[in-house]
């Protein structure tokens, strides 16, 4: 349990004690302890706890940072204000990390306001359960159940949401009345009243006023940024388990790591197909720090559909090549006496790995032709098309109405399943006239706050993803598209930023690994079982998929180049994690 934690709301003049008969001793058995009391609210956490007390009253939670990654302890004294929103918004503002912050609320007795740092990428999670002003938040729903404060029960309407909105991550949890503060995002409780609002959004960072004008300013910016993030962690953790692909992101992060006072362990995972072999890539960064480069084989009996999801698991999260990574990795933390795991985890969103013409459609919205003609050239030269068909995709995205960041998809679902309300992301919320490229990457940017619950190995040791901290995106936000596709790379103004740091091959390298061959591959091998797991199972027994065309799709050979067999990946992950509820 890392920095594990609990917090308990009494209602209005009520008494935890007598609200929660018996928890102190339930907690305690856990190896949970009181850490703060204010008024109607007892806070749980563990004894190795990072814990900050804040002027003011309330306390902060979790890992703070300086800019230049200095760690902020309990011996530290944070600047002085009255107003309980000033300290959060200098907080925002001036530090970083994984923490949660809980002040009083000015409003009266059992008024709190609970504010999650913007990034996910320390493992600080927080999710709630609040009636009639009293209630739980907690880091880990098995602590709220074996403390029985909470009972599973699956929110179908969840279930229908998540089937055909895959890869949306929202507020909203596959238990009933369980909700998840979002990072960057303030909970407001008084009594019955509850309110939540976004109080940091990646929108402000690219805002014109914010924009680097200067790609040399750009690139050093980022790099002190990523530096500094992966040193504030390194200082945290003893030994490190880096998860070494191979690829620009996790290299950028294994070249922060030189001079490191942590035992680094480089892994790279290899798969019986091609497509993932990256180990001559890998090698030459786990050369540069000194240490050797370990190889995990990806066997095809390694992916399991059928698993039992980790304990404190809300949403359906993991499917069988994240099953079979998170196996292979916890045994070899295991093996090596590893106390953390890091990952480029993120990186092509914060780094701006755009795909469409929008680089092109930015520039000319805000530069001009010049500037337009230079990114088009760019834009050809990466996607190795010629000059016209660049043009045509730009003048395209500028004409178009932008996409939306819902990407419904209603197949195998039965015709007749109930719809739900479209539920939303507080980064979906676009400005009025936001531009193309940025309107994609913030978008894909949300969908990384998904990471967290797709590696289950974080429930035992820190995971930890420096690319997605906050400083980091921040500094990437100020960057706009067409900088980061200069002269026809993708991810070009990181590739800068590092390149004195990187090995050439690295800095250079266009191609990138694919697990494609190997789900492919995997897919061949299981699909009957596959097909009967789907058609035997909760899914099909609460009226949601359409068994008809399910049964037609497997009776055929796949065609070559054909995806389709994902979506039933994508299934048969839902299906696993209810199967495992009550």
């Amino acid at each position: 349990m890392n920095n594990g934690y609990m917090a308990l709301l009494a209602p209005a003049g009520g008494d935890v004690g007598e609200t929660f008969p018996h928890l102190v001793n339930t907690m305690n058995a856990m190896c949970m302890r009181v850490r703060y009391t204010s008024g109607d609210m007892t806070l749980f956490g563990t004894e190795d706890m990072p814990a900050l007390l804040l002027p003011g009253g309330g306390i902060l939670i979790g890992h703070l940072f300086t800019q230049d990654g200095i760690t902020i302890d309990e011996s530290a004294r944070l600047p002085e204000h009255s107003d309980q929103t000033q300290i959060r918004k200098h907080i925002l503002e001036t530090y970083w990390g994984a923490y949660l912050i809980i002040q009083p609320d000015p409003r009266g007795p059992g008024a709190f306001t609970i504010t999650r740092a913007p990034s996910a990428a320390g493992n600080l999670p927080c999710i709630y359960s609040i009636r009639d002003g009293s209630g739980f938040l907690t880091s880990d729903i098995s602590l709220a159940i074996e403390a029985h404060l909470y009972r599973k029960q699956i929110d179908w309407d969840f279930m229908r949401h998540r089937l055909r909105y895959p890869g949306i991550k929202t507020k909203r949890t596959g238990l009933a009345d369980l909700i998840e503060l979002l990072p960057g995002c303030s909970l407001s409780t008084s009594g019955t009243d509850i309110s939540v609002r976004q109080a940091w959004s990646p929108w402000d960072f690219v805002a014109p006023e914010h924009r680097y004008r200067n790609p040399h300013d750009a690139a050093a910016q980022i790099r002190h940024a990523v530096a500094s993030a992966v040193r504030a962690w390194t200082d945290t953790d003893q030994s490190i388990l880096l998860e070494l692909s191979g690829g620009l992101d996790s290299s950028i992060v294994a070249a922060c790591l030189r001079n490191s006072h942590s035992r680094i362990i480089c892994h790279n995972l290899v798969t019986p197909v091609p497509g993932v072999d990256e180990r001559q890539y890998a090698r030459q960064m786990a050369t540069q720090l000194g240490v050797e480069l370990h190889t995990e084989y990806l066997d095809f009996d390694k992916a399991r559909f059928d698993f039992t999801p980790p304990p404190d698991s809300v949403i359906p999260a993991m499917g069988p090549l994240q099953y079979a990574v998170n196996e292979t990795m916890e045994a070899a933390a295991e093996r090596h006496g590893a106390t953390a795991y890091y990952s480029g985890g993120g990186g092509d969103s914060v780094f701006c790995y755009l795909r469409t013409a929008a680089p092109g459609a930015d520039a000319w919205t805000t530069l001009g032709l010049g500037a337009a003609i230079t990114a088009v050239n760019d834009l050809a030269s990466l996607h190795q098309c010629t000059l016209w068909k660049a043009s045509r995709l730009t003048l395209s995205k500028l004409r178009r109405p932008p996409p939306s960041p819902y990407h419904e998809d209603s197949s195998f679902l039965a015709p007749d399943m109930k719809t739900v309300e479209r539920e939303t992301h507080p980064w979906f919320m676009a400005p009025a006239h936001a531009l193309p490229g940025d309107r994609e990457r913030i978008f894909d940017l949300a969908g990384n706050q998904l990471f967290e619950s797709q590696a289950a190995r974080g429930s035992s040791k820190p995971m930890r993803f420096p690319l997605l901290s906050q400083p980091v995106m921040e500094a990437c936000l100020r960057a706009p598209s067409w900088m980061w596709i200069a002269g026809g790379r993708n991810r070009a103004v990181a590739r800068t930023a590092f390149s004195d740091l990187l090995p050439p091959d690295v800095v250079n390298r266009q191609s990138k690994a694919t697990y494609m061959s190997y789900l492919g591959a995997l897919y061949e091998r299981n699909k009957h079982q596959i097909e009967d797991f789907l058609l035997s199972g909760r899914l099909r027994s609460q009226g949601l998929l359409d068994t008809r065309a399910i049964s037609i799709f497997f009776s055929k050979p796949l065609p070559t180049r054909d995806r389709t067999f994902l979506r039933m990946f994508d299934l048969c992950m839902v299906e696993n994690w209810v199967r495992h509820q009550p």
